[in-house]
């Protein structure tokens, strides 16, 4: 066998191995809050968002569960995360059992809390059927997952573990009050807040 032939065989065998190599399957990379790995980027919609932050909600002394805020872009203030274009997400993993009508009550105290009278009297229709989205969850558990989304000409979507809940509900002036529930003046968690805002992990 001569020098040629051996040549020509390596380098089939490399192109081989190359090619292998390309399909193997890239992983996101996973980032870990509380015990919960979160996704360092998801797709929403047609856009690949980033983990712009996430941290713990807790209740007194107890952890309730893990919240996490995705965007097209980093972003460390309220008012730039509000102003920002494009798809958004706030992915929520239970830490410890809640009844939906628990939950429910939660996120309404945050919208009131954030929310003077002439903004929420301009979105009782979404919060009316915001608030129905949460008859239509059972009882959640430790693991389970729930998903706000904002996706550009769609509306805003909410999904329990991967499944869609509830009416779509094409108004990003509601979405942008659901993000102050944590982002707000009065947010669920002050600690929470600076967190998804800034923190990669706790």
């Amino acid at each position: 066998m001569n020098f040629a032939s051996i040549t020509k065989r390596r380098l089939a065998s490399l192109a081989i191995a190359t090619a292998a190599f390309c399909t193997v399957p890239v992983f996101a990379d996973t980032v870990t809050v509380s015990g919960v790995k979160l996704d360092d980027t998801v797709q929403v919609g047609t856009q690949t968002l980033k983990l712009n932050g996430a941290g713990v909600r807790y209740k007194v002394i107890f952890k309730v569960y893990v919240a996490a805020l995705y965007l097209p872009e980093e972003k460390s203030t309220t008012p730039e995360v509000l102003a920002l274009p494009g798809a958004k997400r706030v992915t929520l993993v239970m830490l410890r059992e809640l009844s939906n009508d628990d939950l429910g009550h939660r996120f309404m105290d945050g919208l009131r809390n954030n929310l003077d009278i002439e903004e929420r009297s301009k979105l009782i229709k979404p919060m009316i059927t915001f608030g129905k989205m949460f008859s239509l969850v059972p009882v959640l558990k430790k693991g389970d997952i729930l998903t706000f989304d904002w996706i550009p000409g769609t509306g805003i979507v909410c999904q329990f573990n991967g499944q869609k809940v509830g009416e779509t509900i094409n108004d990003s002036v509601f979405y942008s009050a659901v993000l102050r529930i944590w982002l707000g003046k009065d947010p669920a968690d002050e600690s929470l807040k600076q967190k998804m805002l800034n923190a990669k992990s706790s």
